[in-house]
């Protein structure tokens, strides 16, 4: 999946590393690589070796999953 250019231009505080994705859905980093790796969860952009996952990728995630839910409910 490609990021939106406007997503690149976020300040620096609006992006969270693995360990703090791990913390806001209280599971482990490893899940969290997990999930990439299969495809499934916010999507992340790689800069060096780190992958950092935009707030507003965070959101959509969110809202695709509360909609799943309500959807099936």
């Amino acid at each position: 999946m490609l990021i939106p250019s406007s997503l690149w231009r976020l300040p620096v505080e609006q992006y969270l590393t693995t360990v703090e994705v791990a913390r806001r859905y209280r599971t482990s980093p490893a899940t969290v690589r997990y999930w990439r790796h299969t495809g499934y969860g916010p999507v992340g952009i790689k800069v060096g070796r780190k992958v950092l996952y935009a707030a507003a990728e965070i959101e959509r995630f969110e809202q695709a999953l509360v909609g799943s839910q309500e959807g099936a409910a």
